[in-house]
Order: structure tokens, then C-alpha cells, then sequence
């Protein structure tokens, strides 16, 4: 990401400098400690003790701040690659290094937004309104990420692009169903009335009550590595 700076405060308030790094960064904090919602220019310049109009050669309004907030959600998640174990390691205990890479990704992507929820769902919600060439670079590394592995794999152009918007739609959508809100009242210490159980009919919705307090409990990697493995599985039966 470009270093490009100006003036602004240091983080004890003393005059410092601006970067695009530390906007979109003061931003992705602002959305982990109060939602999607108190994200503004006004609020993240006074995150940073600068005036709103300082921020626009970063971010020039709030569509770029939001993309600003997804690009620092990638870029987390390539650093965290980068001192992940890499896929030769898994490869010399016997699985391929192309799908050990694909789940080294998977891994990391389940990681990052668990540890940022707030970001989540505008990942998604960007994904629908910007325009694949006009993605942030972090983002569009990520999907060659992915495509490099399917190659390495054998698989042509075709069957990787049905395969990555699989790769995606498993990631992305485990973590939502882990994030799913659950908890009714989280001072009630009966697991039943936590979860507000009362709330929902037993006639018309019987199974789905009797397995929301397992629903409430998260898969895990375990869960995720799983769901993998069944659907890369799937794709190479079908070269068979």
C-alpha cells in the first residue's frame, strides 16, 4: 500500500503524520470496538486528533473508507500468511502443497475475521458492489492466491474458476454460520433462557430447536478444514 503521508498526530496527541496505512488502520479499529455503523470521516479523524477534511487524500468519502476497511482486512491477512507455516511443511508429511496451501488461506481468512466480526459482513457486501478490476490490490492478490494453488493442482482455467467461487462461498459462509448471533440475554446463566429457546415454537420449528444450543457451539477449524476437504475431494473425483 502506498506510504504516501502528511500531517496528522502521533498516537499521544503530539503532531506526527499521516498515512494511508494508519487511516485505514484507526478505521478497522473504530469498526472492531463500535460497528459498521460509527464509522465516519468525522469520527476516524478524531480517532487520529485531525480535522475530517485531512483524511480525503486517503480516503476521499465514505465508499473509500469502507473498501479502505476491507483492503485492511487483507492486508492482515497476508501478513498473517507470511508468518504462517508454508504448505512445504504439510506437503513433506504427505498432502499435496496446493491443497495444503488452500487450506493454509482458508485457515488464516477464518482466523482474520474472527477476529474482526464487525468486517465481515462488509467484506460481503463489497464484494457485490465493486467492480473486480477495481478491487484493492490485497484483495485481488488473495483470489491469485488461490487460482496459483488450483493451477499447481492441474486444474484448467475453467474448473478453477468454479472451484475458487466454491473455496469462497465455503470460507465466507462457515465463518458467517460461526458468527451467526445466538445469544438472547447474556446475563441469564440457563443455557436455554440464554439462548431465548421460549422464544421459538416448538410445532413449527421442533428441530431447529432442540439443536440450537449445539448450533451455538462453533465448529472450529475442525469444521472448516473439514468442509474443505469434501469439497476439493468432490472437484478432483470429477477428473477422474
Amino acid at each position: 500500500m502506498a506510504r504516501d503521508e502528511g500531517p496528522g498526530a502521533d498516537d499521544d496527541g503530539r503532531p506526527g503524520r499521516l498515512s494511508r496505512e494508519r487511516v485505514l488502520a484507526t478505521a478497522l479499529e473504530l469498526v472492531d470496538r463500535e460497528g459498521l455503523s460509527a464509522l465516519t470521516m468525522r469520527r476516524v479523524g478524531a480517532e487520529l486528533g485531525v480535522e475530517a477534511m485531512s483524511l480525503y487524500r486517503y480516503a476521499p468519502g465514505k465508499t473509500a473508507l469502507l473498501d479502505g476497511v476491507v483492503e485492511a482486512l487483507f492486508l492482515q491477512l497476508e501478513d498473517r500468511l507470511a508468518r504462517a507455516p508454508t504448505p512445504e511443511a504439510a506437503a513433506r508429511a504427505g498432502t499435496p502443497a496446493w491443497r495444503a496451501e488452500l487450506h493454509r488461506v482458508a485457515l488464516v481468512t477464518y482466523q482474520v475475521c474472527l477476529d474482526h466480526p464487525q468486517g465481515l459482513p462488509l467484506i460481503i457486501t463489497r464484494m457485490t458492489e465493486v467492480p473486480l478490476a477495481r478491487g484493492a490490490p490485497a484483495v485481488l492478490r488473495d483470489q491469485e492466491r488461490v487460482l496459483d494453488a488450483l493451477a499447481d493442482a492441474g486444474f484448467d482455467d475453467a474448473r478453477s474458476v468454479t472451484v475458487l467461487r466454491a473455496f469462497t462461498a465455503w470460507v465466507l459462509g462457515y465463518v458467517s454460520v460461526e458468527l451467526r448471533a445466538m445469544v438472547d440475554n447474556p446475563d441469564e446463566p440457563d443455557p436455554a433462557f440464554r439462548l431465548g429457546l421460549y422464544r421459538m415454537s416448538f410445532r413449527e420449528v421442533p428441530r431447529l430447536r432442540a439443536t440450537a444450543p449445539a448450533l451455538a457451539e462453533r465448529g472450529g477449524p475442525e469444521g472448516l478444514a473439514a468442509g474443505l476437504d469434501a469439497l476439493l475431494d468432490h472437484f478432483i473425483a470429477l477428473r477422474r
